[in-house]
């Protein structure tokens, strides 16, 4: 079993980072995700509140994946699984946002996950850079978001 534990710090609220984070039609704003695959994610909220159930399909390159929503603790908790992705099984992630009283919030993105006995060499650094980017990627769009409303 691989995992890998990424930490950010935002100056933007909790409130603010959660919307994106529920909403999946945002994460390709703020990620290296090429775009939202609607027509392979089940249960999709058209108001950008996506629940407990919904599949969320991702494109990044020619791979799409998809990931399943476990868990969600508004506005401090986001889990997933994976519903398809061809290079990882058994992969379950939880997103957790702690407010930081007078600076913002505290991203905590953590998972794990098995792969192929081929990519086990590669995988955990790669996913581990991957992940460190989107939540940097989604600390960062937060603060921007707040200082254009």
């Amino acid at each position: 079993m691989h995992k890998y534990d990424v930490t950010v710090t935002t100056s933007a609220s909790q409130e603010t980072v959660w919307k994106l984070l529920v909403d999946a039609a945002s994460w390709p704003r703020w990620s290296r995700i090429d775009s939202l695959e609607t027509a392979r994610s089940v249960g999709l909220d058209p108001g950008g509140d996506d629940e407990v159930g919904a599949i969320r399909a991702f494109r990044t390159g020619r791979t799409v994946t998809g990931e399943r929503l476990t868990e969600k603790i508004e506005p401090r908790l986001l889990g997933y699984e994976d519903a398809f992705v061809s290079s990882m099984s058994n992969y379950r992630a939880r997103i957790e946002l702690d407010p930081i009283p007078g600076v913002g919030t505290l991203i905590h993105w953590h998972g794990q996950y098995e792969t192929s006995w081929l990519l086990r060499w590669f995988m955990p650094r790669y996913i581990r850079k991957f992940m460190q980017g989107m939540a940097e990627g989604l600390a960062r769009y937060a603060e921007e978001c707040e200082r254009t409303q």
